[in-house]
């Protein structure tokens, strides 16, 4: 490359004066232009001017909503939108990213004729390239979920690259992945036409005006401070971007909106000496940490490198986004990546170095919804470098959510309640940012796990386990194990095992399956949500018959597993209620819950001083004892008979464990497996927990994990909140009717729509398939979103997979629809044959709507009766 040239300009220029769409300017006597007044009241006032805030204001008008006021502290799109590369791909890592990514790309395609404003649109496709096998593979599992979405790709070989882009140097490739209907745009000008059409609908547009503060009532959104004056407002959008975590403590109660910024670099070339067609491919080397697209003749190529820099640690220090200081040492790997990708690059001239901020998230997934502590107070923000893909589907689904209270698709794991306070540290996100960002290029296999950010909740027990040989994982900032290394393996391999095929841990998690079905286990469980809800009269028990599927009058000391419901009859949250007395009720539910099931309990409660609901989460330690000695160990530490007659299923005593007293005990093990919960005050934990290891000894007691546990409830058919279930499944779809109680005095929310269901019937069933002919040892394992089809056809996809030591199979859980959707009854599900697709291989797989108990005995018979056969043969 030649030095870049002295006098060189940004990428992408500042949007062009709008005055022919924005709010009215007035005029001095001298004839001096003025901004125009802001109105005193709006519905709805959306922070910030950048494709994501003109996203929101075009799909709210769209929606029929007026009165809606968009501000921005400088000029629409002199933030992170005039600075982005402008390419638009599908080739996301979950499926709601992909749907927003493909709307993205059909609603920019045709903002053009809408507007008249040329956005720039090129149909170009997109290469994904592949050097080694792993990654090779990664992308195959990319196609089968893309097609789920009806995505068109293909897999082709190095060779096929050659054709598609002549510059790419294809001698180390493997293989490649092509999206044809990717695209790239010119981002001002999308956003200029958002912009337009939003004015053109009634959206008020006022620049150079920042906003101050938030005005909340009452846990409600009543207003906005700026520095031109005050706008009263129902609803308030946070889209400000680098600036929407400082912008989210401007309240009196302040708003988690858990992001940070990290410089970004890209390269830009003067024309080529052959120029190269707009409609050439994107290229997108993951290994090589590098993005090309084509750029007014010449080539645009930035990337993700593994040592990011972070910024703008605290304060909003710029109006709009200026191109940052030129680093070309900390750019040279990926520059150097680049022309190992495309030789020919060798001679050309350097336009520029842009270094641009952009902001991530602490999982890489952007933020969005309605926040759990203000009312009518709306975020969406950390893009995490794909704000231009996911700026107009995610636009589209926050405008859905504001209008009828939900979007039209799941959006839980984008969902801004899947964090709290305590992932708002700037130190722990600073840490984390610097991990997140060279993962976006990454290779992840399944069930990896962030290095940054950890211990920051832990167990009483957690230094005990650890000891004990516990490996961690993390689950909404919480320390949990996934399994114990026996003394004598290799740790240090174990922790840095990485496949899509069987892994090292596999034996490990065997044994403790094994010893949770033949003796005795324990499993600390202490990340899980716990809640306690209390009254002085009878308004919890209301409260929870009204929130909840199931009957909550049930005797003190009784257990209810239950749905909380929306109105359309899915899951908000599913979790179990135990009666501790007559008013006062304990919930437990799943560990990433727990700011999203306090937000939903909160907002249906009345606002009465004499109903309290308390977060207890903090104060009970957890332990699981599965197996069936778990009930000698316990008896022997209580002195009081543990077995069914004394103790039956679902129900929960006080009682003394070793010299503790006030251990909450509960007949249920969340595995189907027999045993018992054990919800301990922290002080006592480490007490416990010695005492029920020391008896323990002698019924075979050990450690399990995590791993373990997901084996055990997968193969009992035992779905989980957030991986099989969400807000759009309904009980009557995953065979839980017998949890819904139709018949008790109090409507409960989504009674009305389950009835309705349960009339005309469901369009789709929770099913779980057993792979056969599929090789453990050799071939690819199922993890999550394979495709199934039925008698060829694609009729669903799995939400959930696990190995099944019982059945020497893996086990897989998913939904099926009827292709021409009819109703799904069970002998639709019977009567198919089925296949599982993993990257691009089908497996059969025989199909079951209960779990396969009956199939267990079988085993057992057949291995009887050859044991039999063999000793009579000798």
């Amino acid at each position: 490359f030649r030095s870049p040239c002295p006098d060189s300009v940004l990428y992408c220029r500042p949007t062009p004066g709008l005055h022919l769409w924005s709010a009215p300017q007035h005029f001095t006597s001298r004839g001096e232009a003025v901004p125009a007044p802001l109105p005193s009241q709006a519905r709805v006032v959306i922070c910030g001017g950048g494709i994501v805030g003109t996203s929101v204001a075009y799909h709210l008008a769209k929606l029929g909503w007026t009165e809606v006021v968009l501000l921005e502290q400088g000029r629409l799109g002199a933030g992170t939108t005039r600075m982005c590369a402008g390419i638009v791909s599908v080739a996301k890592p979950i499926f709601i990213e992909s749907k927003m990514a493909d709307y993205s790309n059909s609603l920019y395609e045709r903002l053009e004729e809408e507007t008249g404003v040329k956005t720039g649109y090129v149909r170009t496709g997109s290469l994904c390239l592949a050097q080694n096998q792993d990654r090779f593979l990664s992308l195959k599992r990319l196609a089968s979920r893309l097609m789920v979405l009806g995505i068109n790709c293909n897999v082709m070989k190095p060779k096929d690259v050659a054709k598609l882009h002549p510059m790419v140097n294809i001698h180390d490739l493997v293989g490649a992945l092509y999206l044809p209907q990717d695209a790239v745009v010119s981002p001002p000008d999308v956003n200029h036409a958002l912009a337009m059409a939003s004015s053109v609908q009634g959206v008020r547009i006022h620049e150079r005006t920042t906003v101050n503060h938030i005005i909340l009532e009452k846990g409600h959104v009543r207003g906005v401070e700026t520095d031109r004056g005050t706008i009263e407002c129902e609803f308030f959008v946070n889209c400000a971007g680098q600036w929407a975590y400082e912008l989210g403590q401007a309240s009196e109660t302040k708003v988690s909106v858990p992001l940070h910024g990290c410089e970004h670099f890209y390269l830009l070339t003067k024309p080529l000496q052959q120029p190269l067609q707009p409609d050439v491919p994107v290229v997108m080397d993951m290994d090589g940490r590098i993005y090309v697209r084509t750029w007014q003749g010449g080539i645009l190529s930035g990337g993700f490198e593994k040592n990011p820099k972070p910024i703008f640690t605290e304060g909003r220090n710029q109006l709009e986004i200026q191109n940052m200081q030129e680093d070309w040492d900390h750019f040279e790997p990926m520059l150097s990546a680049l022309l190992r990708r495309m030789p020919s690059l060798e001679s050309s001239e350097i336009h520029q170095l842009v270094n641009c901020p952009e902001s991530f998230t602490p999982d890489m997934r952007c933020l969005m919804g309605e926040t759990p502590g203000v009312h009518g107070y709306y975020v969406l923000a950390g893009m995490n470098s794909s704000g231009l893909s996911f700026a107009g589907g995610a636009g589209k689904y926050l405008a859905e959510w504001m209008t009828y209270g939900y979007p039209t698709a799941n959006v839980w794991p984008l969902d801004i309640k899947r964090f709290g306070n305590l992932q708002s540290s700037r130190t722990f996100l600073r840490h984390r940012v610097m991990e997140v960002m060279p993962l976006l290029y990454e290779l992840k296999v399944p069930r990896w796990d962030y290095q940054t950010g950890r211990q920051l909740r832990t167990s009483p027990l957690y230094d005990r386990l650890d000891t004990q040989g516990a490996r961690w994982m993390e689950k909404h900032g919480f320390e949990r194990a996934k399994y114990f290394i026996p003394a004598g393996k290799d740790l240090l391999s174990l922790d840095q095992s990485k496949t899509f095929y069987k892994p090292d841990w596999f034996d490990i998690v065997g044994a403790e399956v094994k010893c949770c079905k033949e003796a005795v286990c324990v499993i600390d469980m202490s990340s899980f949500t716990k809640f306690e809800l209390t009254s002085a009269g009878g308004q919890s028990l209301e409260l929870l018959q009204h929130l909840c599927a199931n009957d909550l009058d049930v005797p003190v000391g009784h257990i209810v597993h239950t749905g909380m419901l929306n109105q359309r009859g899915g899951y908000e949250n599913d979790c179990s209620v135990v009666r501790l007395s007559k008013n006062s009720f304990f919930i437990i539910s799943p560990t990433d819950q727990q700011v999203h099931c306090w937000a939903w309990i909160k907002k249906h409660m009345p606002n009465d001083p004499q109903l309290h609901l308390e977060d207890v989460s903090w104060k009970y330690t957890a332990l699981n004892l599965i197996g069936p000695r778990a009930m000698d160990v316990l008896s022997e530490l209580s002195y009081v008979s543990m077995t069914p007659d004394h103790f039956p299923s679902l129900f929960c005593k006080e009682m003394s464990v070793g010299y503790a007293n006030g251990i909450r005990v509960m007949s249920m093990t969340h595995t189907g497996e027999p045993g018992f919960m054990l919800y301990i005050p922290i002080e006592y934990a480490l007490h416990v927990y010695n005492e029920v290891m020391s008896v323990g000894q002698k019924y075979g007691i050990r450690n399990a994990g995590y791993y373990a546990l997901r084996s055990l409830r997968i193969e009992k058919f035992f779905a989980f909140w957030g991986q099989d279930l969400d807000s759009f499944t309904t009980p009557l779809e995953c065979g839980r009717e017998f949890r819904v109680k139709f018949d008790k005095d109090t409507d409960f929310l989504g009674c009305d729509a389950l009835v309705q269901q349960r009339q005309v019937g469901v369009s789709r069933r929770f099913i779980m398939l057993v792979l056969e002919d599929h090789d453990t040892e050799l071939d690819l394992w199922p993890w999550w979103g394979e495709p199934i089809y039925r008698n060829g056809q694609l009729v669903g996809v799995t939400t959930s997979s696990a190995y099944s030591y019982t059945l020497e199979r893996h086990v897989c859980l998913g939904f099926v629809s009827a292709p021409s959707g009819e109703v799904v009854t069970p002998d639709f599900v019977n009567r198919g044959d089925y296949e599982v697709d993993i990257a691009g291989q089908r497996y059969p797989a025989k199909a079951k709507l209960y779990p396969f108990s009956s199939l267990f005995a079988q085993q057992r018979r057949r291995k009887d009766d050859m044991e039999l056969s063999n000793f009579q043969g000798k």
